[in-house]
Order: C-alpha cells, then sequence, then structure tokens
C-alpha cells in the first residue's frame, strides 16, 4: 500500500470509518491517483500512474465505484466536517447551491438528457447539449493562503430530467426538490450554525424559500430575484370581531422594474470586492422588504436589495434575501461569493477529468462525478496544510502576474509532495544523491507523455 506524510494520511483516514476495511485498501489507491494522474481521472489512468497497470486483479479498483457498498453521503458528512473546522469555524456558514452540466456520450448512460449548456450560451446564443445535470452544494468561504473565496464542493446529487422518469415508477423530482433535500440534509447535519445558501434565479422558488424558513434554525436563502414580481405590504392586522380568513398580504407595492426605472429612487454606493471577478467594485445599491406573493402559495416576506453598476448602464441587478433583519451589504458580499461557483467547476474539468468518458453503470455513475468535485475539496485542505508550514509556491510567466496561488498551484504542491515522499524519501543521515529507479523514471515519462 502507498503510503504518505502525516499531515496528508491522518487527513486522508478521517474517512476510512466509512469503508470496510478491504475496500479501504483499494479506496486509498484510487484517492492518490486520482491525484496524480494528469488529464483523464479514470480508473485505468489511476492505475497507470500509480504502477499498477498490469495488475491482474484490476477489476477490484473497478469495483469500489460500481458494486461495492459505502455510503456516499456519509464520506460527505465527514468531508463537510472537515472543511467546516478548518475554514468557517466562527461565523455563518456560507454555502452555494448551483447545478452544472457533464457532457456525457453513450447509449448505456441512463440518466442522461438535453439540457442548456450554460457555458456555451449567452443572451444571445442559445446552445444545448447532452449530458449528466448534476446538483451540487459548496462551502463559499476564503481561503487565507490565496486571497479569495473558493467554492468547495461537498455534497453533489444527481438530478436527471423528466424524460429519464417517464419509463420509470418514480415520479420525477424538480430541480428544487433536490435542492430541498440537500439542505434539509446539511441542516441535519449542522443542527447549531447558522446556515446562508447562495444561489442562481432558478432558485427563487416560493415553495422552497417557504420551506426553509419554517425550520426550527431557519435557512438563509439569498437568490437572484424577478424585476416583474409581485410585491405587497405585510398584512394589516385583524380588526376586533373581524370575521373570516386573515389576510395574507397588503396593498400592491411598485415592482422592481419600476423602483429601478423611478428616478427618485435613492441610490447608495459601497465598494464590493470580487465583484464579477473584480477586486473592487464600486456599485450602487438600494433596499427595502416586502411580502411576496402568488395565487395558491405562502405569502413570503423577504428583503429584496436592487443592484445598479454606474460604469455599466446596462448591467443591473435584483436580490432576494429570506432573512430581514440581514444588511443589504452584506447581502450583496454573499451574493458575490456565488461567482466562484463556475470557478470551481471549470477546474475540476480541466484538472480532475469530470467529463471523461468512463464507467457506465448507474452505481458508478452516481459516485463517480461526487467523487471528483469532492476531491476538489480534498486537494484544497491538502494543500492548506502545505501553506501551514510554508508559503505555497505560484507559477508565473512574463505574461501573466499572478500575486496568489490558484488550484493549479495547489494541486502541483500537493502532487509534488506525494511523488516526494512515495518514491524520493533519503535518510537524513545520507549525503549522496539518490538515483531514480528505471521503473519510477518510465512512469514519469508515460504521465508527461500521455497526459491527455
Amino acid at each position: 500500500m502507498p503510503t504518505l506524510s502525516d499531515e496528508y494520511l491522518t487527513l486522508i483516514a478521517m474517512f476510512a470509518p466509512v469503508f470496510s476495511r478491504r475496500i479501504w485498501q483499494h479506496v486509498q489507491v484510487l484517492v492518490i491517483g486520482a491525484i496524480l494522474a494528469p488529464g483523464k481521472g479514470t480508473v485505468t489512468s489511476v492505475l497507470s500512474v500509480m504502477g499498477l497497470s498490469q495488475e491482474e486483479h484490476f477489476q477490484n479498483y473497478h469495483r469500489v465505484l460500481n458494486r461495492a457498498i459505502w455510503s456516499s453521503l456519509e464520506v460527505s458528512r465527514v468531508l463537510l466536517g472537515v472543511l467546516v473546522r478548518t475554514f468557517a469555524v466562527t461565523g455563518p456558514v456560507v454555502m452555494g447551491l448551483d447545478d452544472t452540466l457533464e457532457r456525457r456520450r453513450g447509449a448505456k448512460i441512463k440518466a442522461k438528457g438535453i439540457y442548456r449548456d450554460a457555458v456555451r450560451s449567452s443572451h444571445s446564443h442559445f446552445v444545448k447539449a447532452s449530458g449528466l445535470r448534476w446538483l451540487s452544494l459548496m462551502l463559499l468561504v476564503p481561503i487565507p493562503w490565496a486571497g479569495r473565496v473558493w467554492a468547495l464542493p461537498f455534497l453533489t446529487a444527481l438530478a436527471p430530467s423528466e424524460r429519464y422518469y417517464q419509463s420509470r415508477v418514480r415520479g420525477h423530482k424538480k430541480l428544487t426538490d433536490w435542492g430541498r433535500q440537500l439542505l434539509l440534509q446539511v441542516r441535519r447535519w449542522l443542527p447549531e450554525r447558522r446556515l446562508v445558501v447562495v444561489a442562481d434565479g432558478s432558485f427563487a422558488v416560493l415553495g422552497l424559500l417557504w420551506r426553509m424558513t419554517q425550520l426550527a434554525n431557519p435557512i438563509c436563502m439569498v437568490t437572484r430575484f424577478r424585476l416583474d414580481a409581485a410585491l405587497y405590504e405585510p398584512a394589516p392586522p385583524c380588526k376586533p370581531g373581524q370575521r373570516g380568513r386573515k389576510r395574507l398580504k397588503g396593498d400592491r407595492l411598485p415592482s422592481l422594474q419600476q423602483v429601478l426605472e423611478d428616478a427618485s429612487t435613492v441610490w447608495t454606493r459601497v465598494r464590493i470586492s470580487n465583484w464579477y471577478g473584480e477586486r473592487r467594485r464600486l456599485i450602487e445599491i438600494t433596499s427595502a422588504t416586502a411580502v411576496w406573493y402568488h395565487a395558491g402559495k405562502p405569502a413570503l416576506p423577504i428583503r429584496w436589495v436592487l443592484i445598479r453598476d454606474p460604469q455599466a448602464k446596462f448591467r443591473s441587478r435584483s436580490l432576494l434575501c429570506t432573512d430581514l433583519s440581514v444588511d443589504p451589504v452584506q447581502i450583496v458580499k454573499w451574493f458575490a461569493r456565488r461567482w466562484q461557483v463556475e470557478v470551481t467547476f471549470q477546474e475540476v474539468r480541466t484538472h480532475l477529468g469530470v467529463e471523461s468518458q468512463r464507467q457506465w453503470s448507474d452505481l458508478a455513475i452516481a459516485r463517480t462525478t461526487p467523487a471528483l468535485l469532492g476531491l476538489f475539496s480534498l486537494i484544497t485542505l491538502m494543500a492548506d496544510r502545505a501553506a501551514q508550514r510554508d508559503v505555497l509556491p505560484v507559477r508565473r510567466t512574463a505574461w501573466y502576474a499572478k500575486p496568489k496561488p490558484t488550484f493549479s498551484d495547489a494541486i502541483a504542491v500537493v502532487r509534488s509532495q506525494m511523488w516526494r515522499h512515495l518514491y524520493f524519501q533519503m535518510s537524513p543521515a545520507a549525503a549522496d544523491v539518490q538515483k531514480i529507479p528505471s521503473e519510477i523514471l518510465t512512469r514519469f515519462t508515460h504521465a508527461l507523455c500521455y497526459a491527455t
């Protein structure tokens, strides 16, 4: 079995109770190999980089994903606990909820569907793609040595389209239904912490938001909001002796579109860090409270925030927060963290091979992509432990002045330390230069030449 440094070994060993002793031996090989293997993060590439390309019982490693009994949910719980203890010890736990498309091909992939490709589409160009839709919940926390907020995935679920359930007894679950289940699960894991969830307009649904406010410890939701939503004043109190049902809402209020176009609207200028990828951006905001209501749905008290960018007149945003006591500037700061979610999705495609062609069994599909997304968070934890000893090296070029480490630097540091500990350890008393065995040199050559 491969050995790691104590700081990495103790981190990976936290997941050992989830697996049986026999499966855990294979899991360690897959985890270490998935970090070391460049390009496609498939089981075959993992075995090759770990020197097991001639392993006769290679199917045992595939069975970890497509047959073995272990709980992905329990792995997510352990990962969340480590992330919170490392990066979010105090204050609210801010999370991002978003879906992404994994472009996959193959007639045997049952859960694939046709979805809008958000990465390739724009306001004027609509692109559809075939693949798997994943809904991921990520911890949005500032990384001290990176100097910015990162989105760290810890819980991911497959959300198939309605067509997938047409020939099945089980009914279709909407994306918001999956989101509700994920959030309720996290609330059970962190019953005492204050949870803040940042999402896009797909999750600005009355039923979902109202359900989060009805919990014993409510979850604060911050989402994009429609400019034409029906807003009302709070319901007036009942008069003495009044009969009939209690009113749910008061008089109609102007829509956010009308507030945005009203010349008498009072705007406040604030500076927000990391707004649309910029370090600091001057924006204008205005805010108020209201009741959002639609016939047949529960009335939801909200705080809305309108954002206007004076340097880009066409760019405006409207936000919704289910906690009326939150300061509007804080709502905007929380929402600014959401842009790191797309960065994480792109990083796992580039460095961890999420969209590589791999196993086609239903169980393997349901386990592999969430595991690779969770591997992003595990690598960040490993890099954080390395940063506590020394400053992480940053790869710079003449055309790209990079002041702080990115994920490519983090995974490079982790890989470097793993290679050194696995194969290039020397006794402290030995002063001789250690020669590289031919087998190790061949594996290095293959890792470089077959990187893609």
